[in-house]
């Protein structure tokens, strides 16, 4: 005989990490825009020492050794000396610039088509106020989510179990184990979920082996294959 599996049942409450999990998060193709802007042709080498720089600040933000404010600064620090400008409007810019090209990945809108209703949804970040509301009001998908905590105004960023406990409060403190967290990155999305108690689904699209000591609740490779994880499938018994 088949029966239907139907993980929903278990979760409350869903809650997602955006770039890279909802939404495709093109920096290369930002700064592109953003120095075309300025007359700048921005190049290959151009992104890979500016992702010398930025990639060790973000690693620090999450850390919590920097705040967000300095972490917009110092990855910009050479191009605003360079061009005479400061690292606030470069900032700026760039994070419009991410906001005009964005766009959900694929199965994204289907998935949060499917769950509206079926559970509550909500979203932890650790990207930037300026990009993460603007974008999710042009995408047409604010209204899906109750729940929109960015580390930036909460001032503690994934994997800290602070920006958990403050979702989790403003939330109604919910059973922990009816939570469940997605998130592409193990380091952030993953650890601080389990850190914090909930439950967790690695969106591993390229197939990365499970880094050591971080075991999730659940693995996929899609969005498409998440919302048959927690919707059902049937499966013959």
């Amino acid at each position: 005989m088949n029966k239907e599996i139907n993980k929903m049942a278990m979760y409350n409450w869903v809650l997602f990490d955006a770039d890279d999990t909802l939404f495709r998060f093109d920096a290369f193709g930002g700064l592109q825009r953003m120095f075309s802007g300025l007359g700048v042709t921005f190049t290959q080498q151009d992104f890979q020492e500016y992702q010398t720089v930025n990639k060790p600040l973000w690693v620090e933000y999450q850390d919590g050794k920097i705040t967000a404010q300095q972490l917009q600064h110092q990855r910009f620090s050479h191009w605003a000396e360079k061009l005479g400008t400061s690292t606030k409007e470069l900032n700026s810019a760039f994070l419009a610039a991410m906001a005009d090209i964005c766009a959900p990945l694929e199965g994204a809108v289907n998935l949060l088509n499917a769950l509206k209703g079926k559970a509550r949804l909500g979203i932890i970040t650790n990207g930037f106020t300026e990009l993460q509301q603007v974008r999710l009001e042009r995408t047409g998908l604010r209204s899906h989510f109750e729940l929109l905590v960015i580390s930036e105004q909460v001032g503690s960023a994934k994997p800290h179990r602070d920006i958990f406990d403050h979702a989790l409060s403003l939330m109604g403190n919910p059973a922990r184990e009816q939570v469940l967290m997605v998130g592409d990155n193990p380091d952030s999305d993953i650890l601080g979920g389990l850190n914090a108690g909930l439950h967790t689904c690695w969106v591993n699209a390229e197939n990365k082996p499970v880094p050591e000591g971080i075991t999730p609740h659940y693995e996929v490779s899609s969005l498409l294959e998440l919302e048959h994880l927690l919707l059902g499938s049937v499966v013959e018994i």
